[in-house]
């Protein structure tokens, strides 16, 4: 864990877990419940901008989003940097260190992150007793290679307008089915230069492609990131239907 992470005192019991309120989410089990509850060490508190993983670390701990947002990338040797995906409240960051031995991504938080800590030793009674849980981690490694597959496509055949569009209506689907905007325009917290490092493309060309899509009405870019006027606009250019899961598992 590198950046300014502190040991959040305020610990949220599982019980009383504000994702669990989401429809979005399955419910656990008592059983299970009361498992995560025991699996769970602690929180910790990360600041905007401080990374929460750094590739080819090792860590003891496995994390959850509890609130927040941040993304994961990889950089070249020359400074360059590929944002791979976004991560968001009720996702599992570190799994991936936690079975490969080390991390192959490092992960940012492009807001004030809240993570819920969980101990990797306990993994293994994971698998062998919570069947049910066991098959949610699965779920959550095949939807994030879902998630890097259109991402690949986006990267690979789609024009830029198309990238940006796609990539804004992404996030804005994922961030309203979290409740993340509360009925506001809150808005999605991101620059143009993440826009840019996740879709492989200019700072000058993203900005022209991103002020067509604000001239045509369906994205205005503020100070603190992009609000989203027009989701179905953005979803046509992209050709993409959108997500369509209604159940999500929560670790």
């Amino acid at each position: 864990m590198a950046g300014t992470a502190t040991r959040n005192d305020k610990r949220t019991p599982c019980e009383s877990c504000p994702l669990r309120k989401l429809d979005h989410f399955r419910a656990f089990t008592a059983d299970e419940l009361a498992f995560i509850s025991e699996f769970k060490t602690g929180e910790l508190a990360v600041d905007s901008g401080a990374t929460i993983l750094v590739e080819g670390s090792h860590s003891a701990h496995l994390f959850t989003v509890l609130t927040g947002w941040g993304f994961r990338y990889k950089m070249l040797d020359d400074g360059r940097r590929q944002i791979l995906n976004y991560i968001m409240p009720g996702d599992l960051v570190g799994l991936q260190g936690s079975l490969m031995g080390e991390m192959q991504h490092s992960i940012e938080a492009l807001s004030p992150v809240t993570l819920c800590v969980f101990e990797r030793g306990k993994l293994n009674r994971l698998y062998s007793s919570y069947p049910d849980l066991a098959y949610d981690l699965t779920w959550i490694a095949a939807r994030e290679e879902r998630i890097l597959d259109e991402n690949l496509l986006s990267i690979g055949r789609r024009s830029a307008l198309e990238r940006a569009a796609y990539l804004i209506a992404f996030l804005y689907q994922r961030a309203k089915a979290l409740d993340l905007f509360n009925g506001s325009r809150v808005a999605i917290p991101i620059t143009q230069q993440h826009v840019a490092d996740t879709l492989g493309l200019s700072i000058v060309h993203t900005n022209k492609t991103l002020k067509k899509l604000a001239e045509r009405g369906m994205i205005r870019w503020a100070d603190k990131g992009c609000n989203v006027r027009d989701i179905d606009g953005l979803l046509a250019i992209a050709g993409w239907e959108g997500f369509s899961e209604t159940k999500r598992p929560l670790i």
